[in-house]
């Protein structure tokens, strides 16, 4: 198109500018071909003539428009120059602080000088697995870009990272091999990626330093190989590096430092194992101060040395190692502050006794003599003499420093090579992805040797980097089947030629560096000589002779020709390295041996320079001298460099460009110059220039067509998208070669997207024109409508109001004569009863007043005598009772002294029968005597008291008389006094009358003035309070609206701070059940890990070479083993164990340490405890023989006295037991209300009970020890006989059946112990073997059965024994728990009487205020006693309960056992009676289901592992195995056979655990087994016996509860169980919806034609247009009704399925969040409205359910909050404030990256301003919450199983046939 049609008004170009590199600037005027210049008007709006190049007449660049600005990749610009690159970087970086950039097949990263939140776990994850183009750029998106190719095409990565100094390049390549670490994980379990990442703190030490730029460069260059094997696991790496600084080791310019390890060392010197390095400040040596610089701020040293050191240490390098290396570095030091003297002009001399050189020496383990010899010395050879020749003082410190850094390259090989043997592993590598961390283009002030090798590495890099890209670009062409046009691109090959051709630059140098007197200005004529003339890339400088220019394919750069030769021979006198070479110390000598295989470049480790593909062959040169062997530096980083490009060319690379923004490390500051310079320098620019040449946009046609279908119309539609595109674009865009059409996509030339954009903003902008004229038409209209409306209304109004206001007043006028009148007449009516009611007022009010007095005056007097009355009689009675108390008291206090004096008495004396009767008798005539005593005292007493009473009132009436005496004559005194005056006082008092007439007729006249004022006043009074009443009332009625309000405030406020509290709880609670799960996830997962291991080993090891074991052959065995016994399982965990130990790399170990030690502490406690068993077993068979062979007499004789001890203690005892029972019975006559009275009698019971207990087993004892005598009898006679015949003898004296069978009972006592492990013999045998003939009894001695029976009497004694003495503990406990009792009485006696006499003492009203606070007190203890008596009563009724049930089916299993021992001895020996099965009537039904323990096996495989869980769903009831389980477990429990309940529930959870790990990723079956897991969980609960349980059941449920076993802990296991399925169903539906929710919440354009697809770049997007297999939302939602339908098909519960609905839509939200937070193109206006109407879409189907209120709506409230956020306005204060108050499910950080990463789609939306997210963040300063980005995808909500208990009767449940539960018998 004509450069007038883009070049118009208005139109933006970019200018250039000397400080900004490129300016805007827009067109005011038309341009027209053949213009000289441009009319512009800048940003500033200041105006400017732009001229045109009259040679060229190039145009300015024109601008790309806004919506591009700011994309993800550059080569999606419409107009791909310098300044839309350098603008765009800008824009991304300054204002949305996004670091990163694709620019085609590069990554341009720019180093932000911040630590960004952007590199975490969960970046890594999200991340993970996703389309390079799908997501934002990123560092991570390119590593994993390499991963998936290297999996995908089986071929090998490399990532090369490229910049200059303080760019960010080490960085870049950490964060990479640190996503390959996290996503791959290691093969070994040997921490290899540790390894991996530990390598960088000690590269840094020893290979970086401090420039200028920079305070961490890398002074060298390094490829690292990560090597992964077939699965794609990390296995080890290796290391390359290239071109060490060694110059940098002595030298250091302004403001830079040496190596880091040198400052860390000096730092460091303190420490008491660095003083034998005789080491001090770094100021102090020469290497370390030339800088002027030693100090980096904020970089502490010493720390940094530890941090080495650790690293050291990780990857195998021990600390003897580690003082070696720090040796050599300090010796170093020390020879770089040899000082080195002139003796003359041509020798010099070190002086003797040099400190530092004294110290190198010793630190090296050298002598003095020839170290200082040598290094003012060399030795010349010649063909025929050798002669020492001495050096100047100047070529002698070259010398020196020329050693110091050979010694230094020397270490950092050894090192390099140290490390890549710790990251070396044994296993087969299969790929590997390498990372290229080297220098970037350099060019300083002054440019030497070590910048042009770098250059020179960055040219190589940059050739093969753009035949990559063209490569690419052709391959694209090919693919789409473009015609193919050569595109010119920079080839720098000439430049390459120039230095490494034959004849160029480093040939040159290295045949210089062979000639005798070669030197730097000869070999700088040479090269101008040879290619100044013939090589348009190499210049000469005008005012130098001794430097050259090379035109890079970055810049000019000038090289100073001095140092060249030197550098590039590296020389190191030889008498040197043999004085090393000679050195005690093993390290140096070991950095020493390989010198004569100087091959290797010296950068290089030699020898292990990574895996490549090159052979190389032996030189033939070998015989040669060493001068023509060795090569030189030049020579061995030109052959590295190749091995480094043919590697890089052997594998799939991947860009990474670092981009240094400033010079200043000022954070997000952008330099437009540095950053120009930089992209010119590292390949970016060219790489758009090639795009640019060719088709640069790229577009699909269905993209095409969405986003330009409003230039279409409606005839230009055709089905055929393609064909609709060609016919469209045919018509917009006159010229062909602007365009190709692809198989799949569209080409455009640079500048046609622009002009396409232009063209659609053109139609849109003429449509909205349009829009608006109509609206605003209609508007207008509408508006003048409603003005003519409203004027016409309101003149209707007007009229109306007038008429009505004249009626109004005729009205008034007539109406105010008639209130006139009316109103005079009413004030004067009203004035007469005002007064007439203030006189009956008044008059009222004081006989009322007067009334109200004497009423109060009589009721005074009368409650005065009341309250005498009472607190006279309540004083008596209170003096009486603490006298009564009192005596009490005291006689307590005596009779306790003396009886404790008589106790001490009693103790001392003889314990005879006469003694106490002697003393009970002196006892009771001592309280005889006392009673007495007591009785006279009494009396005494009363009589004391009644003569001080009449005393008293004697007194009293006496005092009485005396004072009505003394008051009769003093009134006789007053009126004789009275009488005198009485004559004056008449007189005066006539005057006084006479005056006080005339003044009362004056004061009448005045009262009556007063009086009418009065009146007056009083009116206008009563009508001003009337008015403050009225105030009053309306003040009342203010403040109990206030009142109110207030109130209500303070309960909605408190209910707010309990909702809070509440909400806090429940947040802690979900905390710790989370932490639980996670922690049992955990465990499980070990556990997990650890059988697969196991079971693997174990399968390698039985199975035969070449022969795997099928499925099924596994799962039986594998069930076997489950159900073995625990100890088996041990042994055979353990062995296996010990097999995966033997079997598996020694680093799988590591993990499994803790497992195993743990496994084997049990195994070794289970076989210490099985040992002490056998011992104890063994220690009692051979004390039993012991006792019975050499000491049965002394036996018997024991047995005698210990059965005498036991009588006289049981006589004891009952005697105790008699008085307690009397003192009981005593207490409880006293105090029959008593609380704990039924308590006591039902101690009075147990105690009965138990002495019946104890004559049963006293005559039991007796019986046996008859035996036993008369055994002892029979030994005398026949000691000659077996041992066994003795015991036949024995029990053939055993006649009664009875004893016979009391033994026996023992004897199976004795044998249920571990110490028997024979089988006991049934009573009714050894009846029938007895009853036989007498030859039998030989036959029945066979197995030593006799033996085994006086074994079991011997037990059965022993039993009784132990019985008798629990029987006597459990009395002596009662009797304290009595005596206990009896003293808190006591005690509660004495601290009533002590609060009694304390009350005594107060006044009256507080006495009877502490009385009653007393008694409220004592009633609320009495009660809560009471309280915990009767759940104690409760407890033990159960309890009681239970064993009446144990007891009563024991008593039939006994009567049982006596029916078959009744029958005949014949059929006991001849016929075993088996029991008969009698089949129960169907009503008789109790739900059990009994089965054989063989059986077993075969109901767990039917139920549970070759269950399909759909025919049960459908078929079935729900839960229907849970019902079977729990229905064999009853029948277990109802048996008592504790064994079968244990492997009953063990082998169920073990079978769940199977089939889920067999099975896990089905979600069907994990959903039918959570589901029946709950259900088995609910009925252990419902049927266990707890009230809290049983209050939901029927009668008929509450009979089936379990009556022997408590499964509390059980339960628990099969929580935890239940938990462990929950989280795997979780895992399974999130594996199921993670790839729907991206696509169809955010991609699927669900309301079409919203949103408009942007041009993309290289990078293609996933299309938001719903092609076919892509998931939309509707997917989402049908997946979501299969989960649900499903679940309720298992009958999982409502609530749980609540929790798992919560749990997905939280996934479904935080997915969908976190993809929209790490994606640029997603965060655009129209986008918000697509994801609040998926939202919306989604709460619609949570209503279907009927699961709005399962709190799945608030976990997508983020969501919605991010989409609104998108659309509300962001412009002014208010809007900011709008968004932080709703914005407050997003955290700051996701709130500001939203705002960053808004893009408008069209041109009529507006990017938010920087100055608007600077006042967002200032706003939300404030909150505190983490700095997570991104929502934890991994998260699971705590997991609770509510109680639901069954209404279904476990009666009426039938068993299908399809189940093959056959073998199951109905109880």
């Amino acid at each position: 198109m004509a450069a007038s049609e883009l070049y118009t008004k208005c139109a933006r170009v970019w200018i250039p500018d000397a400080e900004e590199v490129w300016k805007s600037a827009e067109l005011t005027k038309d341009y027209k071909n053949g213009d000289a210049s441009l009319q512009l008007m800048l940003e500033d709006g200041t105006g400017l003539e732009h001229k045109l190049d009259p040679k060229t007449k190039n145009l300015p660049y024109l601008r790309n428009p806004d919506i591009l600005v700011g994309e993800n990749d550059l080569t999606a610009l419409s107009y791909l120059h310098e300044p839309a690159v350098l603008h765009n970087l800008k824009v991304r970086f300054v204002d949305s602080k996004l670091i990163y950039t694709y620019c085609g097949i590069v990554l341009v990263a720019i180093n932000p000088y911040e630590t960004l939140p952007i590199y975490g776990t969960d970046i890594i994850n999200a991340y993970s697995g996703q389309n390079m183009g799908d997501m934002d750029p990123h560092i991570f998106a390119v590593a994993e870009e390499a991963y998936k190719q290297m999996a995908r095409d089986e071929r090998n990565q490399s990532i090369i990272v490229s910049g200059e100094s303080g760019a960010g390049k080490t960085v870049s390549a950490k964060y990479a091999m640190r996503y390959f670490a996290t996503v791959s994980g290691s093969a070994s379990e040997a921490n290899v990626e540790e390894k991996v990442l530990a390598s960088n703190p000690i590269m840094e030490a020893i290979g970086n330093a401090k420039t200028t730029r920079n305070d961490n460069s890398s002074r060298f260059g390094k490829y690292i190989e990560i090597g992964f094997d077939n699965r794609y696991r990390i296995i080890g790496a290796n290391m390359r590096t290239y071109l060490l600084e060694k110059s940098r080791v002595v030298f250091q310019a302004d403001e830079e430092r040496n190596y880091h390890i040198f400052y860390q060392l000096c730092a460091s010197s303190h420490l008491p194992e660095f003083k034998i390095l005789k080491l001090s400040s770094a100021n102090d040596f020469l290497y370390t101060r030339q800088g002027r610089s030693p100090v980096i701020e904020g970089v502490d040293d010493t720390k940094e040395l530890c941090t080495t050191r650790n690293a050291f240490t990780l990857l195998g390098i021990n600390e003897s190692y580690q003082m070696g290396l720090f040796q050599v570095l300090a010796a170093i030091l020390h020879l770089g502050n040899v000082e080195i003297k002139d003796r003359d002009s041509d020798s010099s001399v070190i002086p003797p006794n040099n400190r530092h050189l004294t110290a190198f020496c010793e630190l090296v383990g050298v002598t003095y003599q020839d170290m200082s010899q040598w290094l003012c010395h060399r030795k010349l050879k010649t063909a025929t003499e050798t002669y020492v020749k001495p050096l100047p003082r100047l070529q002698a410190t070259n010398a020196r420093d020329a050693l110091s850094k050979h010694i230094y390259a020397k270490l950092f090989n050894w090192i390099v090579e140290h490390v890549n043997k710790a990251l070396i592993t044994n296993v087969k590598q299969h790929s590997f992805i390498g990372v290229l961390d080297i220098y970037g283009f350099e060019t300083f002030e002054i440019n030497s040797f070590e910048q042009f090798c770098i250059n020179y590495a960055n040219e190589k890099l940059q050739q093969q980097f753009n035949m990559h890209v063209f490569k690419l670009e052709q391959e694209e062409y090919m693919k789409e089947q473009i015609p193919w046009t050569l595109i010119d691109f920079y080839d720098n090959q000439p430049c390459i030629n120039l230095i490494e051709a034959k004849m160029g630059i480093l040939d040159l140098l290295d045949e210089e560096c062979k000639m005798p007197k070669g030197s730097d200005d000869s070999w700088a004529q040479k090269l101008y000589n040879t290619h100044l003339k013939t090589c348009s890339l190499f210049e000469k400088p005008r005012m130098s002779n001794r430097a050259f220019i090379i035109q890079h394919f970055a810049d000019k750069v000038e090289y100073q020709c001095e140092g060249f030769l030197e550098k590039n021979k590296d020389t190191v006198n030889e008498e040197q390295i043999n004085v090393l070479k000679a050195s005690k110390f093993d390290l140096l000598v070991e950095l020493f041996q390989d010198e004569e295989k100087a091959t290797s470049p010296t950068g290089q480790v030699p020898g292990t320079g990574g895996r490549t593909r090159l052979s190389i062959k032996p030189d033939k040169s070998r015989e040669k001298s060493s001068k023509e062997h060795k090569k030189t530096v030049g020579c061995q980083f030109r052959n590295s460099l190749q091995m480094l490009m043919e590697t890089l060319n052997a594998t799939t690379p991947h860009y990474v460009r670092c981009i240094k923004p400033n010079d200043f490390k000022l954070a997000f500051s952008f330099d437009p110059k540095r950053a120009v310079q930089q992209l010119r320098a590292c390949g970016v620019l060219e790489t758009i220039r090639i795009s640019a040449a060719g088709f640069p946009s790229r577009w699909t046609y269905q993209e095409f067509f969405s986003r330009y279908r409003v230039l279409m119309k409606q005839k230009d539609v055709l089905p055929d998208k393609k064909l609709t595109c060609k016919n469209v674009l045919e018509k917009l865009v006159q010229d062909q070669d602007k365009y190709q059409f692809g198989k799949t996509k569209i080409f455009f030339r640079a500048g046609q997207v622009a002009y396409l954009e232009k063209l659609r903003a053109d139609k849109l902008r003429a449509a909205c024109i349009r829009i608006q004229k109509t609206i605003r038409c209609w508007l207008a209209r509408k508006k003048y409508l409603r003005k003519r409306s409203a004027a016409i209304t309101i003149q209707r109004f007007t009229r109306g109001y007038q008429a009505r206001c004249l009626a109004k007043f005729m009205r008034r006028t007539q109406a105010a004569t008639i209130i006139q009148k009316y109103r005079r007449m009413y004030v004067e009516k009203k004035r007469y009863r005002q007064k007439q009611a203030a006189a009956l007022a008044m008059q009222t009010i004081l006989r009322a007043y007067m009334a109200r007095q004497k009423y109060q005056a009589l009721l005074r007097e009368h409650k005065v005598v009341i309250i005498q009355k009472r607190v006279r009689g309540w004083l008596a009675r209170c003096w009486y009772k603490r006298c009564l108390v009192s005596i009490v008291y005291l006689q307590c206090c005596i009779r306790r002294m003396r009886a404790r004096r008589e106790l001490k008495k009693l103790k001392i004396e003889a314990r005879s029968v006469e003694h106490f009767k002697k003393l009970n008798k002196g006892m009771e005539n001592k309280i005889m005597q006392l009673q007495r005593k007591i009785d006279e005292q009494s009396k005494e007493n009363r009589s004391v008291n009644e003569r001080l009473a009449g005393l008293e009132s004697s007194y009293t009436a006496e005092s009485e008389r005396l004072r009505g005496e003394l008051g009769r004559l003093r009134g006789v005194e007053e009126e004789a006094k009275n009488k005198t005056n009485q004559v004056s006082s008449l007189l005066e008092e006539l005057e006084r009358l006479k005056k006080e007439l005339r003044a009362t007729q004056q004061e009448k006249k005045t009262i009556e003035d007063w009086a009418q004022t009065y009146r007056d006043e009083m009116e206008k009074m009563v009508s001003e309070l009337k008015d403050q009443n009225g105030s009053l009332k309306k003040e009342k009625d203010d403040l109990n609206r206030l009142i109110q309000e207030q109130s209500q405030q303070m309960t909605e406020k408190m209910a707010r701070a309990i909702a809070q509290e509440t909400q806090q709880l429940e947040t802690d609670l979900n905390e710790e059940r989370s932490r639980y799960q996670n922690l049992l996830t955990e465990h499980l997962r070990l556990e997990e890990k650890y059988d697969d291991l196991k079971e693997e080993m174990v399968s390698s090891n039985v199975s035969k070479p070449g022969h795997r074991r099928t499925d099924s052959t596994h799962s039986s065995n594998e069930s076997e083993y489950t159900y073995n016994s625990e100890y088996a399982e041990l042994e055979e965990g353990s062995r296996a164990a010990e097999d995966v130990t033997r079997g598996i790399d020694t680093s799988l170990t590591l993990k499994l340490q803790k497992r195993l030690t743990e496994l084997e502490q049990e195994k070794q406690s289970l076989r210490n405890e099985l040992e002490n068993k056998e011992d104890q077993f063994q220690r009692a068979r051979a004390r039993d023989d012991a006792e019975f062979k050499k000491a049965r007499g002394a036996e018997l004789e024991y047995e005698s006295l210990k059965r005498q001890e036991l009588e006289s203690e049981n006589k004891k005892l009952k005697h105790n037991l008699a008085e307690m029972r009397q003192s009981l019975l005593g207490d409880a006559a006293t105090n029959a209300g008593a609380p704990g009275s039924p308590a006591y009698k039902v101690l009075l019971e147990q105690l009965n009970a138990s002495c019946e207990e104890l004559e049963v087993r006293k005559e039991e004892v007796l019986i046996l020890r008859s035996q036993l005598v008369s055994q002892k009898e029979a030994m005398h006679h026949k000691e000659t006989m077996t041992e066994p015949s003795v015991y036949a003898e024995d029990v053939s004296k055993l006649k009664d059946a009875d004893e016979l069978k009391q033994a026996c009972i023992g004897l199976k006592d004795t044998n249920r112990s571990p110490r028997f492990m024979r089988r006991p013999l049934e009573v009714s045998d050894l009846l029938s073997r007895l009853r036989s003939a007498a030859p039998d009894f030989h036959k029945l001695n066979e197995d030593g059965e006799l033996w085994l029976v006086n074994q079991g009497l011997k037990e059965t004694i022993r039993l009784l024994e132990h019985q008798l003495q629990t029987q006597r503990r459990t009395y002596d406990n009662e009797v304290e728990a009595l005596r206990g009792e009896l003293q808190n009485v006591k005690e509660e006696n004495n601290r009533q009487q002590q609060l009694l006499a304390q009350n005594l003492q107060l006044p009256p009203e507080a006495r009877i205020e502490a009385s009653l606070q007393h008694e409220i007190t004592r009633l609320t203890n009495e009660n809560l006693d009471l309280m915990e008596q009767l759940e104690k009563q409760d407890r033990t009724i159960r309890k009681l309960k239970k064993q009446l049930k144990v007891y009563s089916k024991r008593i039939g299993e006994m009567g049982a056992g006596q029916t078959e021992g009744q029958t005949s001895p014949g059929q006991m020996v001849d016929e075993p009676i088996h029991p008969v099965n009698i089949p129960r009537r169907e009503k008789d039904f109790q739900g059990m289901l009994e089965y054989k323990k063989e059986d077993e096996l075969k109901l767990v495989k039917n139920l549970i592992l070759e269950l399909k869980p759909r025919g049960v769903a459908v078929n079935l009831i729900p839960g229907l195995p849970a019902y079977i389980l729990f229905m064999c477990l009853r029948h277990a429990d109802y048996v008592n056979d504790d064994q079968k309940v244990r492997t009953l529930l063990t082998s169920t959870i073990n079978s769940i655990k199977k089939i889920l790990k067999k099975r896990g990723d089905d979600f069907e079956t994990v959903s039918f087994w959570l589901a029946n897991t709950c259900r088995f969980l609910h009925c252990l609960k419902q049927y266990s016996g707890d009230e809290a349980f049983m209050k939901h059941n029927t009668q008929r449920q509450n009979e089936h509860c379990l009556s022997n076993f408590d499964l509390a802990e059980y339960r628990q296991v099969i929580s935890d169980l239940a938990i462990q399925i929950y989280q795997q169903l979780i895992k399974c539906m999130e594996n199921i919806l993670q790839p729907m929710i991206v696509s169809g919440m955010l991609e699927h354009e669900t309301i079409q034609g919203v949103s408009g697809v942007k041009p993309t770049g290289l990078r293609k997007r996933t299309s938001s247009i719903a092609d076919e297999g892509t998931y939309t939302l509707d997917s989402i939602l049908r997946q979501l009704s299969a989960f649900h339908s499903t679940m309720c098909q298992h009958g999982t519960d409502p609530e749980l399925i609540k929790q798992v609905v919560k749990q997905q839509f939280y996934i479904i939200g935080a997915v969908t969040l976190n993809n929209l937070l790490l994606r640029k193109d997603m965060c655009s206006w129209s986008k918000g409205m697509q994801i609040r109407y998926n939202v919306s879409q989604l709460e619609e189907w949570l209503r279907d359910k009927g699961l709005m209120t399962c709190g799945a709506k608030e976990t997508l409230e983020p969501l919605i909050q991010a989409a609104q956020l998108l659309q509300v306005k962001k412009k002014t204060d208010e809007d900011a404030e709008a968004i932080c108050s709703m914005c407050q499910a997003l955290t700051t950080a996701q709130i500001v990256k939203v705002l960053n990463l808004y893009t408008p789609v069209n041109e009529f939306e507006e990017r938010v301003s920087v100055a608007f997210i600077r006042t967002i963040q200032t706003r939300l300063r404030d909150r505190c919450e983490s700095p997570q980005l991104l929502m934890d995808t991994k998260m699971i909500y705590p997991v609770t199983f509510p109680f639901s208990p069954s209404s279904l009767a476990l009666e009426t449940i039938q068993i299908p046939s399809s189940l093959n539960l056959s073998f199951l018998t109905r109880v």
